[in-house]
């Protein structure tokens, strides 16, 4: 964009709307940048269409995504999607079980109360969210989705107890929200392996939330819309040079939401897999044209 950039200097115009910041010089263990996330993968219908897109459009995906629990996929549907990630080395990501949103009280329902809806509440709760990833793990599950932060502390301390593989990643959900630097700072302290960060953070912020913390970043290119549905494309490669080591991910505007998922939301939950990964190309070609550096692994 630089070309464009320096004629709106020549008219008297600002480059941008604001400095840029400083170039992350972070990276995944391999050396990658950035790697592609595709969330709401619901199933291992909708994961094999992942895989199916992904060769038709000639990307790479590195981790799927799941939000409607561990606790509504048969351990056979459980099996089948760790299989078919070790299969193609992607990561699984599923969700832990119960949510307040899904429980019996009326807080979550009300227009202000609704920021507690992925929260466990109460001890029984809090045990049903454990037990799930107990069960996921026991069938092969090295990564979940956490969104209560006493869970991801209890989590962490299974860690290193032993209760738990050392190697499962402690993935924070867009639904626990990680604003700000220091939140992004005691989350890490307390265990998370990864930070998915609001939908609508300004690069800057995005780059500052960077500063503050190693662990790899979960950003929505396009998010769904019930997050506001933004689509930020073309500040995609800006992302990836301050924000590394990056989770670029992509949702799908205008579609229903999926969850929870099951059979009579199958071929919605397939089509829509589809087009996440049809949009993840779009992102790529865009960051391999105005960031070819970034060097995607």
């Amino acid at each position: 964009m630089h070309a464009t950039r320096s004629f709106l200097a020549s008219l008297g115009l600002a480059r941008g709307d604001q400095p840029a910041p400083d170039t992350s010089a972070s990276r995944f263990d391999d050396g990658a940048r950035f790697r592609v996330e595709i969330p709401s993968v619901e199933g291992p219908q909708a994961f094999e269409a992942v895989l199916d897109a992904a060769d038709e459009h000639g990307i790479r995906v590195h981790r799927v995504s799941q939000g409607s629990g561990i606790m509504l996929l048969t351990d056979a549907e459980i099996s089948r999607m760790v299989e078919l990630g070790r299969e193609h080395d992607i990561e699984v990501s599923l969700f832990t079980g119960p949510r307040a949103a899904w429980d019996v009280g009326a807080q979550v329902t009300s227009a202000t109360g609704r920021v507690v809806g992925a929260s466990l509440r109460g001890t029984d709760q809090l045990v049903y969210g454990i037990e799930d990833v107990r069960r996921g793990c026991a069938l092969g599950v090295r990564s979940v989705l956490v969104a209560d932060i006493g869970q991801l502390w209890v989590l962490a301390r299974m860690k290193s107890a032993g209760e738990l593989p050392p190697d499962l990643v402690l993935k924070v959900s867009v639904t626990l929200p990680v604003a700000n630097p220091a939140t992004a700072r005691v989350l890490q302290d307390i265990g998370a392996s990864t930070l998915n960060l609001p939908v609508d953070l300004p690069v800057a912020d995005i780059a500052a939330i960077r500063e503050a913390v190693t662990v790899p970043l979960d950003v929505y290119i396009e998010g769904a819309d019930d997050f506001g549905a933004p689509v930020r494309h073309y500040e995609l490669p800006e992302m990836v040079r301050v924000a590394a080591p990056i989770y670029v991910k992509f949702a799908v505007r205008n579609a229903p939401n999926l969850y929870p998922s099951g059979g009579h939301l199958e071929q919605l939950a397939i089509s829509t897999a589809r087009e996440r990964v049809r949009r993840a190309a779009i992102g790529l070609a865009m960051l391999d044209r105005y960031y070819p550096e970034s060097n995607p692994q």
